[in-house]
């Protein structure tokens, strides 16, 4: 029989979102257990997501930059670095991240269990660790944070080495000298991205006709041009018949009859909630056919003192947003109700070389929604900043309205754009006049700096309505 602790609240999952809900109701006065199924605490955010993808897509670019500067020209020659190498500068990230996220957990006395969890009843769940050993937890509410992982469809042969998926490919133990990447989403737009600049040869297909539909359409033009530029090959239209392992490779077959042979491929189509064992079916929650958790605005299941926050809950499956899920469930348990929602604009991240960053509508959603608007535009190469890094490529786009002046999108293709929208974010999150393209007009920027192209955008915009100061 296992022992029995009783707590406030029980969180299963410790990324993001679990993080957020755990440390809401312990500083609130709650006693808090979190449960993790991996040895060490932060999800899959921290050992297979966005943390290993991006300290690895930086190590490229470090790498990138030694290889073309004229400063180390000879050394650069003979310098090799394989994929595995460049995997070891994730692990120092990670590493890193979990200290600071156990050390969370510590200091703000959350009981950690480590197993996998399963639900006995509505008020119980049973926990069991790698040895067997199990261990009920009982809580007035709980919040189900347990993420997503890559969808497998079943005629798919995933334990044939050569067929990864995006938790898988960090395995690798060597670089692909040819890839197919099968999923032009976000994950394998990246994907593309960071195996190219190792110089290995990509098929990029998409099921659909054009790279990211959900951005403007103009980002997506530059993303497309540049990863062609860079020699991905990009098959808009695609879908898989066929994956056909062989002992030197994998052949997708295509239902149009193309066959693509390459060293590996990397299925990234798709995802799925990682439902599958937790018992929540037998209690009443309801999940659909992809596995993620249905919750009303307070991210409350059909069970009302069953919670889920996250990737587990799908759109829009940020980090960002998780932990804000984490904090608004927490918070319902805590009042009893809650007013606290996600922000209707959340800046998308695309982390791509370069990058990617949006808020706000598109010019396609203000066309249809007929809303008059203008466009203001700042090139990279127009900025001292970007000459002196050599970052040239891109652009900062501004979409405001033609008579309030009031910006509705702002998109980013270039070096640092996930850091440049965040100060177009504050000012569309402003109220009334405070919300204009003229506070940029009207502000002075640190020259030089990267910053500097929303009062280059500005002036762009705002003198195609003859009211430009330059």
């Amino acid at each position: 029989m296992s022992e029995k602790h009783v707590f406030d609240v029980v969180v299963i999952g410790s990324g993001p979102g679990g993080e957020g809900a755990a440390m809401r109701s312990v500083k609130n006065g709650r006693s808090v257990a979190v449960v993790e199924d991996l040895p060490r605490v932060g999800g899959n955010c921290t050992h297979f997501g966005t943390i290993p993808s991006k300290a690895l897509r930086q190590a490229i670019q470090q790498l990138m930059e030694f290889k073309t500067s004229p400063l180390f020209k000879e050394a650069a020659a003979e310098y090799v670095a394989d994929f595995p190498l460049l995997l070891k500068a994730a692990d120092a990230v990670i590493e890193q991240q979990v200290a600071v996220r156990a050390a969370h957990f510590e200091r703000n006395k959350v009981r950690l269990v480590h197993g996998k969890a399963r639900f006995l009843n509505a008020n119980e769940v049973e926990v069991t660790d790698k040895k067997g050993a199990r261990e009920t937890l009982a809580a007035k509410a709980f919040i189900v944070a347990v993420g997503a992982h890559p969808y497998h469809p079943a005629d798919v042969d995933f334990s044939h080495p050569r067929v990864v998926d995006y938790d898988t490919v960090l395995d690798l133990k060597e670089t692909p000298r040819t890839l197919t990447i099968y999923g032009a989403g976000t994950i394998g737009c990246e994907y593309a991205s960071i195996f190219r600049n190792l110089d290995v040869k990509i098929n990029l297909v998409n099921t659909q006709d054009k790279l990211l539909t959900f951005l403007d359409d103009e980002i997506v033009d530059a993303l497309s041009y540049h990863l062609r530029d860079q020699g991905v090959l990009i098959r808009h239209n695609e879908e898989c018949a066929k994956v056909e392992p062989r002992e030197d490779g994998v052949v997708l077959h295509l239902k149009s009859g193309k066959q693509l042979k390459t060293d590996y491929l990397l299925w990234a189509n798709g995802r799925t909630g990682n439902t599958e064992g937790l018992g929540l079916d037998a209690l009443g929650v309801e999940i659909d056919s992809r596995g993620y958790i249905k919750v009303d605005a307070g991210y409350r299941s059909a069970v009302p003192h069953i919670y889920a926050v996250g990737d587990v809950v799908g759109a829009p499956s940020l980090a960002s947003a998780a932990y804000d899920q984490g904090r608004f469930a927490a918070g319902h348990i805590l009042h009893g109700e809650s007013d606290e929602s996600l922000i209707a604009n959340i800046p998308t991240g695309i982390y791509t070389v370069p990058e990617i960053s949006s808020i706000g509508r598109t010019e396609r959603e203000l066309t249809e929604q007929k809303v008059p608007y203008e466009v203001g535009h700042a090139a990279f190469r127009h900025l001292a900043r970007a000459e002196i890094t050599g970052r040239t490529v891109g652009m900062l786009k501004l979409l405001f309205h033609r008579d309030t002046l009031e910006i509705l999108g702002v998109h980013c293709f270039g070096d640092q754009a996930s850091e440049i929208v965040h100060i177009g974010q504050v000012v569309m999150s402003q109220k009334g006049e405070a919300n204009s393209v003229e506070y940029f007009t009207k502000t002075t920027f640190n020259y030089p700096t990267m910053a500097e192209a929303y009062r280059v955008a500005a002036l762009n915009g705002l003198n195609r309505l003859a009211r430009g100061n330059s």
